[in-house]
């Protein structure tokens, strides 16, 4: 997978859903992982030619893992080829999830910290958005992770709006299949999760439940991906019953 077919896939989602405007300062999350990594690659070299004109600067929120500590210097070389900003937040989240409260389901705590450590500074910085490294797969993940768990059909949003703090969240690589952010990153420098519950999580098994599908429905990622994107394919009972009331 290409620069250029990446790019026209983040072309597709930021115009689709107006996730960048003229004037706007973006801080992209950058954890360290594949996605939040090819984002920053994928956002800096759209800058260089996009109709829009914005800044970037690049924010990893240091959990501190009390038995691994992770290295961003690779993170920090990547940011000055790219010529973007960096920035780090130290924070001691991994000790009070995992140390002091012992989360048994640590996820919900952790994410809820991180966003807020992350969107804290990116105020300070005078951004108005923040970025995220979500792709197509992780829309279909959390359309099956409400399902199942919460009894819910709902997933997250390309663009929204935080008015607590007066940010903007945006994805722009919602139209990306998570295979091809796989390949790009291979091209690219990856700091390795230090985090304990890595690879142990209900999102993780979600994803391994929808591929054991896929070996007797190959396009169930598709279906669903296009059951989200289409409204018009929408026709659950809410609209039976406007149905009944208008013939009522």
């Amino acid at each position: 997978m290409t620069t250029q077919q990446m790019l026209s896939f983040l072309r597709k989602g930021i115009s689709k859903y107006q996730l960048i405007r003229d004037g706007d300062k973006i801080a992209v999350g950058v954890s360290g992982g594949k996605d939040s990594v090819v984002l920053l690659k994928l956002l800096a070299e759209y800058k260089k030619f996009a109709p829009e004109k914005f800044d970037l600067v690049a924010i990893t929120v240091d959990l501190d893992f009390t038995d691994a500590p992770a290295d961003f210097t690779p993170i920090k070389e990547l940011c000055e080829s790219l010529n973007v900003p960096y920035y780090v937040e130290k924070t001691e989240i991994g000790k009070i999830v995992f140390d002091v409260r012992q989360e048994s389901n640590p996820c919900a705590l952790c994410s809820k910290m991180r966003k807020g450590a992350l969107n804290t500074l990116a105020k300070k910085l005078g951004c108005n958005k923040v970025a995220l490294g979500h792709h197509a797969d992780d829309l279909t993940d959390t359309l099956m992770l409400s399902l199942l768990y919460e009894g819910r059909l709902s997933t997250f949003a390309p663009k929204s709006y935080l008015d607590k703090i007066d940010l903007t969240l945006i994805r722009p690589m919602v139209m990306i299949k998570e295979m091809n952010v796989i390949a790009y990153s291979k091209t690219l420098p990856i700091v390795k999760s230090c985090c304990p519950a890595n690879k142990h999580t209900k999102r993780e098994y979600v994803k391994e439940l929808i591929s054991k599908i896929g070996e007797d429905i190959p396009q169930v990622r598709d279906m669903l991906f296009t059951a989200l994107i289409h409204p018009e394919r929408y026709n659950l009972f809410d609209k039976f019953e406007e149905q009944a009331e208008k013939l009522n």
